[in-house]
């Protein structure tokens, strides 16, 4: 990483600073005045008024948290308001005509798509509809395509190897597609992409980062790369994926909800944050030169999670790249950018595991790195509180709790710690004032959702979703899902973000490995849930039955965790909702043609094979020479010794007598490799290989 040229960076041509800087200051007002009344509020509402210790710490987490949904709510009416007078004139996409934008020539750009031990066929049949999308455009010849594989199991990566061969034949992309798959596993994903700009980054003006599940039709990789081009100074343009192919009930809930909702936070968020936007990691184009220079990752030498390599790269870039004097924007109007959901809540939360910790150790970077732009260290605190919300949230009821443990169990204490003065205190009770605080709460919450129906109705787009009468149930069951599951993420996120803190692997369940959850599966997952959920509950109707009432939106949802995620994963519900016109998206009802061909190209039969990829690897001819081509001669002296062992231990016993490790490298190897084919095919028809043989021979007669 180096900060030299921070000077030579392009100069804006769109003076959007002062803007930008009148904007944050009216949404910082909006957000902190509001909080500001909510706490005055709160503070009649203790019965102390703040003079005890249990309700200053109610009240500080009360203040943290509101303020944090707070935002989310004032982003999303600047999303409205902008969205209610024709945009924002300051977008990208408005500041050109689209005739000039036409005839911007393109530059050399590289696709690259990460993988790592993702499914071979459905991941290259997706970067198979991307590439005949772009064919259409008549573009092609300005972009390459690079498949960059850091999958470790050979069966995965010998596959990977064989579907990239052939997707290359049959695209007839000799010299355009590639794969690359590098030895080392390190720095994960930014490591992966890093190898590659080493490699071939002089090559390319920009690069496009898709994720293994990412599709970006044909004309919205032209615009990027056109946008780039008469915008010099912009590093990096993030599109706003849409999610798209939810079968479970979970993933078209998902689906439902980014697609309607986001139009008003991303125009929002683009507006707030112009050109010191975040970046996401994927379906975003990047200006290879000035990402190279500045975008290099230090590892962290903060103690436990704060230590090593930087696991979620991203914003971190994003923040180094706007450091050196470049421009990240967001912008929303790029339609055609779309990725997948997780299809269970357990799949969901699995991923949100990995997220917590990247997101985490950016607290780090927030209070250490140099010179970051005030608006790249928000984006950090953004994503920070995105986990550590939960926990903070958690903290909130166990203190307000354990007050009316107290004021239930306790005596009346007159005299308070830290009151002052010669007169008692006496408690007080608002609950009209209570009521109150708690309907402003929900307006937070909810009426951005009512913002985006209003929306839809002005703008006429509701029959994208089914029309006013389907949108609307659709609306309704949405709202009451989140509802359910923000208890369930709770205290899941609160479980990751104890555990990132602490070093310390805790675990409530096996990973999920199927579409859908079985019952089994979210018993173990949920049952500490359930427990605490009615345990909780039980307390609260000792103390008192209004507090027991006003426990029940949270304890309810933990306690109906098994059934809520055992539904929430069920295909056939998602389906039928899906054919009574339920929670559809206008990618649906009118897809575009790089939707229609991946769903084709993944739906297409794959022949079933009596050989694993390594057998066959080692016994086809054809696999045979094409992994071999792919391998390297890795021989020394030492080397050599182990490499001609565990090859006669694979012709003696078979490849599972050894590990994932020991086999990868003796595929790897081009002697290894040839040698294996050549010993195999003189096994005895007893042997582990002669009955290998067999099976490739009656695979080959079928």
């Amino acid at each position: 990483m180096t900060d030299a040229g921070t000077a030579s960076a392009p100069r804006s041509r769109v003076r959007w600073r002062g803007v930008a800087a009148v904007r944050r200051t009216l949404l910082a007002c909006f957000v902190f005045g509001q909080t500001l009344v909510a706490c005055y509020y709160l503070l009649w509402v203790l019965p102390y008024h703040g003079e005890t210790w249990l309700e200053l710490a109610i009240l500080g987490l009360f203040a943290v948290l509101y303020a944090w949904i707070a935002v989310g709510f004032w982003v999303a009416v600047f999303g409205f308001v902008l969205r209610l007078f024709g945009g924002d004139r300051y977008s990208l996409l408005r500041r050109h005509n689209e005739d000039r934008i036409e005839a911007t020539p393109l530059a050399r750009t590289a696709i690259v798509m990460p993988v790592y031990h993702e499914p071979v066929h459905w991941t290259l049949s997706g970067l198979k509809a991307v590439y005949r999308d772009l064919e259409r455009t008549g573009r092609l010849e300005h972009f390459d395509f690079f498949i960059l594989s850091d999958s470790r199991h050979p069966d995965v990566w010998l596959e990977e190897q064989g579907a990239w061969h052939r997707l290359v034949t049959e695209l007839g992309a000799e010299g355009r597609l590639f794969y690359r798959r590098r030895p080392v596993n390190l720095n994960y994903k930014s490591g992966n992409v890093a190898d590659f700009l080493r490699r071939w980054g002089r090559r390319y003006e920009y690069m496009v980062v898709l994720d293994a599940d990412s599709l970006v039709s044909g004309d919205t990789l032209v615009r990027m790369v056109q946008l780039m081009e008469l915008e010099p100074q912009i590093g990096i343009l993030q599109t706003n994926p849409g999610i798209i192919n939810g079968r479970s009930l979970f993933a078209r809930l998902q689906q439902f909800a980014n697609r309607f909702y986001s139009r008003l936070f991303a125009t929002g968020l683009a507006a707030v944050q112009m050109g010191d936007a975040a970046f996401w990691g994927h379906n975003a184009i990047i200006r290879v030169e000035p990402f190279m220079r500045h975008c290099g990752l230090p590892k962290l030498r903060g103690p436990g999670i704060f230590g090593g390599p930087i696991m979620s790269h991203d914003f971190v870039e994003a923040a180094f790249i706007g450091r050196a004097g470049y421009e990240v924007w967001l912008e929303p109007g790029l339609d055609g950018s779309f990725e997948e959901s997780p299809p269970t809540l357990t799949d969901e939360l699995m991923r949100d595991n990995r997220w917590a910790k990247g997101n985490l150790q950016h607290l780090w970077l927030l209070l250490t790195a140099p010179r970051l732009r005030l608006a790249h260290r928000m984006a950090f605190l953004n994503g920070i509180m995105a986990y550590l919300a939960s926990p903070l949230w958690l903290l909130f009821l166990i203190c307000t709790t354990a007050e009316a443990a107290r004021m239930t169990l306790a005596p009346i204490d007159y005299f308070p710690e830290g009151h002052q003065g010669l007169f008692p205190l006496w408690p007080e009770w608002r609950p009209e004032w209570a009521l109150a605080l708690a309907l402003s709460t929900a307006v937070l919450l909810f009426l951005p959702k009512v913002l985006a129906l209003v929306d839809a109705v002005i703008h006429r787009s509701t029959s994208g979703f089914g029309g006013v009468w389907r949108l609307v149930p659709g609306l309704v069951l949405e709202i009451a899902v989140s509802i359910l599951l923000a208890p369930l993420r709770m205290l899941a996120h609160s479980r990751f973000v104890l555990a990132a803190f602490f070093n310390l692997s805790l675990k409530w369940a096996g990973q999920n490995r199927t579409d859908e959850t079985t019952w089994s599966e979210a018993l173990r997952s949920q049952l500490p849930g359930m427990i605490i959920g009615a345990g909780w509950s039980a307390f609260a109707w000792f103390l008192d039955r209004l507090f027991f009432y006003w426990s029940l939106p949270v304890a309810l949802p933990l306690i109906l965790a098994v059934p809520t995620s055992v539904l929430l994963s069920r295909v056939a519900i998602g389906e039928w909702l899906r054919f009574r016109g339920l929670l559809l998206v206008p990618e649906e009802r009118a897809p575009l043609p790089i939707l229609v061909d991946a769903q084709a190209f993944r739906a297409a039969p794959m022949p079933v094979s009596r050989l694993t990829p390594v057998e066959r690897a080692i016994l086809s001819p054809v696999a045979n020479r094409l992994h071999g081509s792919l391998a390297r001669d890795h021989r020394t002296a030492t080397r050599g010794r182990f490499l001609d062992a565990a090859v006669a231990t694979c012709l003696r016993e078979g490849p599972g007598a050894l590990s994932a490790l020991a086999l990868s490298q003796i595929l790897q190897d081009q002697r290894s490799l040839a040698e294996l084919h050549r010993q195999a095919w003189r096994a005895l028809p007893s042997s582990y290989w002669g009955r290998c043989i067999r099976r490739l021979g009656q695979e080959d007669d079928a």
